[in-house]
């Protein structure tokens, strides 16, 4: 016999969901100054930064501490295939609407289409992480709902990237970044509301055994290593370009290599 469950929600972890998804969104922000370098040539370590903060940190990482934050009182385990596929899409999305909104000129039409590009990729995350869900029944839909989880996402994303990107200061940032995570919380906890957890086995408390699934019991271990290793390939990048800035600004000529008086010699 088929049961609906309703899920509840941990508001300790809504919240911790929440903060995540703010600070990736702030790394992004800040990374994303020097995406177009001088010369208007790009930096990809900047894009790479930018897009590994929002998509893998501020939207992937989110989304996960997110599922964790749901009682279904079910076994649940998560196929690594669709979740690292989904993670892949976040990264990829986030990245390329940080890229078009970041070329000059920029305007309403550009934001816009980067708002949709971020919106859209959130949206294919945050439903392939669902997809890759294992338990004791299947999800049924409410497709207006997940209709309107998909618009929820793109006016909130370009409303965040309007923001940050027309305010250039650390207030501006903070502030995109806090919108930035509404948006993407709006849209997870939106796209949730979209979908019923329907149960079809007397034996729903089970975690499904399979090739390449984590029980939902190991997920926050998961999440956390992939987490510390996106966190750490962002601070490696902003190791090199300081290391690179402190090169480029120490003279090439020390006092040992002082020209003779009267000697001329070009400055560097």
């Amino acid at each position: 016999m088929n049961k609906i469950i309703v899920p509840t929600y941990s508001p300790e972890l809504v919240a911790l969901s929440f903060l995540v998804s703010a600070v990736g969104a702030f790394a992004a922000l800040t990374a994303s100054a020097g995406i177009i370098g001088q010369g208007r040539r790009l930096n990809l370590l900047n894009l790479a930064a930018s897009a590994v903060a929002l998509g893998g940190i501020g939207v992937w990482s989110m989304h996960f501490i997110g599922m964790l934050a749901v009682r279904v009182n079910m076994g649940v385990s998560y196929s690594m295939a669709e979740t690292l596929v989904s993670l892949l899409a976040a990264v990829v999305g986030s990245g390329a609407a940080l890229l078009w909104v970041a070329q000059r000129p920029r305007s309403w039409v550009r934001l816009a289409g980067a708002g949709t590009l971020l919106g859209l990729g959130v949206c294919v995350m945050h439903y392939l992480g669902m997809y890759g869900m294992r338990f004791a029944g299947y999800l049924a839909w409410s497709w207006p709902t997940a209709g309107l989880s998909v618009l929820v996402a793109i006016v909130a994303a370009t409303a965040a990237l309007a923001l940050a990107f027309r305010v250039r200061s650390f207030t501006g940032r903070v502030a995109g970044s806090l919108t930035m995570a509404a948006a993407v919380c709006a849209m997870h906890y939106t796209g949730m509301a979209a979908a019923d957890f329907v149960c079809t086995s007397p034996n729903a408390q089970g975690f499904p055994q399979g090739f390449g699934y984590v029980p939902s019991l190991k997920l926050p271990a998961v999440v956390t290593a992939v987490s510390l290793g996106m966190a750490f390939i962002i601070l490696v990048d902003q190791v090199f370009q300081r290391m690179a800035v402190t090169s480029a600004a120490t003279p090439t000529h020390g006092p040992a290599h002082r020209p003779a008086r009267g000697t001329a010699f070009n400055r560097s």
